[in-house]
């Protein structure tokens, strides 16, 4: 009798649940059907120069090899404003080796494609705005991505692999938020991704991760795998951060940030048995930029930075968003360990130039468009400076600035420099980072001829600059 009433209540609770799964699979549909004609396709065109080394190679053998090529590559994108036609996607979608694409096409639901033109650039999120002139076409719903809690159950839209598999759908939860350290190209970046195990792939780059109320909350930024493809860890871009960054970049053309002025780093087990602290939340203070709003506040090297108006700061990537996203001019509290002590200091922000060094590891030359990065492991790996090539027995000890972005047709690119360029000297003088690159750079007048060593390869050569 026992087991007869047991299996009754067993298939009574399976059946019972039918309705649940349906109303389940039926939101899903529902989200789908809303959204995804406001999910596009994005091929992105660039033509590559072959090296003159190359063509000799062809034609001594007797084949001719072609001055150039072109080259494509996929992306998706959402649109978020249909009125202006406005699209968000990755900067990596569209920027390739220092430079923008040559042609953006956009291809819709409906198959109707639109040549688009960039609006707007923002390496540090790896965003960019894009626009088109079209009709009939949809945005998403935008929602707050402060809202996102771990566990909750999201969809992912885009086109994985090829155009043929364009508007892909994909399920899953958030598996964690405030990720960083993530995408490590270079130059200077503000991280807080959605952690999702949603499957996401290469061609998925500017989708849409939804919420179940069919609301944007993320843009598909990158996925961590060996082998490229979905391994269930997967990042998106919170809303809030593109609705910013769209804002300033149609507004203003550059992205609105706020700096303190600080050289910092993570309390590491070194930092935190040697300070003997209670502790590793926070973020160390190594330098004072000299004028800064840091500087003005009394800050001192060797101050932890434990909160930010109270908040609890984990580590130096977060107060790096915290301060960056907070409105220039305005006059914020830390909360600080000096010498053990807790201690409230209050600060006034200012806007961040182009080419301030704050809180970041790369530097801005807007006269001779080039940006410069202190060297990286992730660098080293990405343009191939390994020790062989630099003749030196260790990568720690390598010195120097990398270019890690090039403004097109500006000085630095015709003068011959590349983007993984290692800067190793300007004029007499040796370059260890940016600090001294800045300094040594800034100290010829205008009109003067700067003589620049770069590391290329397995050779060194000298280059010049000149205002």
């Amino acid at each position: 009798m026992k087991k007869v009433l047991t299996l009754t209540i067993l298939i009574s609770f399976i059946f019972g649940q039918n309705p649940i799964v349906d109303q389940f699979s039926t939101l899903f549909s529902d989200i789908v059907d809303d959204v995804n004609e406001s999910v596009v396709t994005i091929t992105a065109k660039k033509t590559y120069s072959v090296p003159e080394s190359a063509q000799n190679l062809y034609r001594f053998w007797g084949r001719d090899l072609p001055d150039s090529y072109e080259g494509q590559s996929l992306g998706s994108g959402v649109i978020v404003d249909s009125e202006n036609g406005y699209i968000v996607t990755n900067h990596h979608v569209v920027f390739d080796n220092g430079k923008p694409v040559d042609e953006i096409i956009i291809q819709l639901m409906d198959k109707r494609m639109f040549d688009a033109q960039i609006i707007g650039l923002d390496e540090g999120t790896d965003l960019a705005i894009l626009q088109i002139q079209a009709e009939d076409i949809k945005s998403v719903k935008v929602g707050d991505s402060d809202n996102v809690r771990v566990g909750e159950w999201v969809l992912a839209i885009g086109s994985p692999f090829s155009a043929n598999l364009s508007h892909t759908v994909t399920a899953g939860i958030v598996s964690a938020v405030g990720r960083d350290n993530v995408m490590m190209r270079g130059g200077d970046k503000y991280q807080d991704f959605i952690q999702t195990d949603a499957a996401i792939n290469p061609g998925n780059s500017g989708g849409a991760l939804l919420n179940m109320n069919g609301e944007l909350i993320g843009i598909n930024a990158a996925i961590i795998s060996g082998s490229r493809s979905n391994s269930g860890v997967g990042f998106a871009i919170p809303s809030n951060i593109v609705t910013k960054v769209k804002a300033d970049l149609i507004s203003k053309g550059y992205v609105v940030r706020s700096f303190l002025g600080i050289y910092m780093q993570d309390i590491n087990e070194e930092i935190y048995e040697a300070m003997d602290l209670d502790s590793m939340q926070g973020a160390i203070i190594g330098e004072i930029v000299s004028g800064s709003p840091a500087e003005e506040a009394g800050l001192e090297a060797s101050d932890i930075i434990i909160g930010f108006e109270n908040k609890t700061i984990n580590n130096g990537s977060e107060l790096k968003n915290l301060i960056s996203n907070t409105k220039p001019g305005s006059k914020v509290k830390l909360n600080i360990l000096r010498s053990g002590n807790k201690k409230d200091i209050y600060v006034v922000l200012k806007e961040r130039q182009e080419d301030s060094l704050a809180l970041g590891d790369n530097y801005r030359n807007k006269d001779f468009g080039l940006v410069v990065s202190n060297i990286s492991k992730d660098l080293i790996d990405k343009f191939d400076i390994s020790p062989e090539k630099s003749n030196r027995s260790d990568q720690s000890e390598l010195t120097g600035v990398i270019i890690t972005e090039l403004s097109p047709k500006e000085i630095a690119d015709k003068a011959g420099f590349k983007v993984g360029d290692l800067i190793t000297r300007i004029g007499q003088k040796k370059v260890s980072n940016i600090k001294d690159f800045e300094q040594e750079i800034n100290a010829y007048e205008q009109g003067k001829r700067i003589l620049v060593l770069v590391k290329r390869g397995k050779l060194s050569r000298f280059l010049t600059l000149r205002r």
